[in-house]
């Protein structure tokens, strides 16, 4: 009889931990910068097929919205950095904004947060130009969201790289640069005051492409054995930390940070190659469905959206760009990855 309760016991602990591990989804950015990718529909079925149940957008496309209707994914939806200056000039057409893209598919889509801009930073000459626009227009685009009473569903923010971050090792001495501290703390002070997260892309690739010689493969591909000095095991979870202390620092106590891009490439340059980017892939989606966190934050859920859905054949940039897709465009997996499962258990 003991014994007969305690497999009970032992059965009803393991299915408690499943629904845990089963707790933490990965997403998948849905990037359209290729001339050979599947319709709309098609690429909402291949992730209702594929147990993906959350989804980032980066342009309000009618034809994707549509096929979302009732699908029940999650989606981060952007906003242009091109359209951040009327939104934060006119209120109205940061309104007339959220009627046509948001309001007028809600609730049949899920939308789940808006990002106001993506990677604007005063150190990037590429976007610099957009620093001033970004907390008007987010403020006027939540206004919108909690005149129409979808706040309980729909969060504003932004997302941030990394690149606005200094003195990241030991992460917890990082901090955000002085030279983009006026830009980033009313933005942080927003997001708390609101009860916002804020959204940033993670890049160990970057990390390790950027200086080899001191962050070792393994250490960026989740594969070394041993912490490092510092006690992470991992560049991810150490650059996930420099981020919350960063943060922290800048007054967002209790702003949780939801990883809105994280992925390497298959091709194209230094450090890409299929096995690379398998190894990555698989080792993430594992590593955040266990649910244990960072060192900073244990047992504190990582949302974390993989980069991306397909190679983007158009996509400008580094070669390396065009090839973060985790499906081929006809449909294919590359890598063979469990998107509702840890892998290789």
């Amino acid at each position: 009889m003991m014994a007969n309760l305690l497999v009970f016991v032992f059965v009803g602990m393991l299915m408690t931990c499943l629904q845990i591990i089963d707790a933490q989804p990965v997403g998948v950015c849905y990037g359209r910068n290729g001339n050979n990718l599947p319709s709309a529909q098609d690429v909402v079925n291949l992730y209702k097929a594929n147990g993906i149940t959350n989804m980032r957008v980066y342009d309000p496309i009618p034809e994707t919205l549509t096929a979302l209707k009732g699908s029940n994914i999650s989606i981060i939806l952007d906003i242009s950095n091109d359209n951040l200056q009327p939104f934060s000039i006119d209120p109205k057409a940061a309104e007339n904004w959220v009627i046509a893209n948001i309001k007028s598919y809600f609730p049949q889509v899920k939308f789940k947060y808006i990002s106001v801009g993506n990677e604007v930073s005063p150190k990037n000459v590429g976007t610099s130009q957009f620093v001033p626009f970004v907390l008007p227009a987010l403020r006027n685009v939540q206004q919108a969201i909690t005149k129409f009473r979808m706040q309980n569903q729909v969060k504003a923010t932004t997302t941030i790289d990394t690149g606005l971050l200094t003195n990241t090792y030991p992460p917890s001495k990082s901090v955000f640069s002085d030279d983009v501290t006026s830009f980033i703390n009313p933005i942080i002070g927003f997001l708390k005051q609101n009860n916002l997260p804020l959204l940033a892309n993670v890049y160990p690739y970057y990390g390790y492409i950027g200086d080899p010689g001191r962050v070792p493969l393994p250490y960026a591909l989740f594969t070394q054995k041993n912490p490092d000095l510092t006690g992470y095991h991992n560049l991810f979870d150490a650059m996930l930390d420099a981020t919350y202390y960063a943060v922290e620092k800048a007054g967002g106590d209790n702003v949780q940070i939801v990883v809105a891009e994280s992925g390497w490439p298959s091709d194209g340059g230094f450090g890409a190659s299929m096995e690379n980017a398998g190894t990555y892939y698989r080792n993430l989606i594992s590593h955040v469905k266990l649910g244990a966190g960072t060192i900073h934050k244990p047992g504190k859920a990582i949302e974390t959206y993989l980069f991306a859905m397909f190679d983007e054949n158009i996509k400008i940039g580094a070669e390396t760009e065009k090839h973060f897709g985790v499906f081929h465009p006809d449909n294919t997996q590359k890598y063979n990855l469990n998107f509702d499962r840890i892998q290789n258990l």
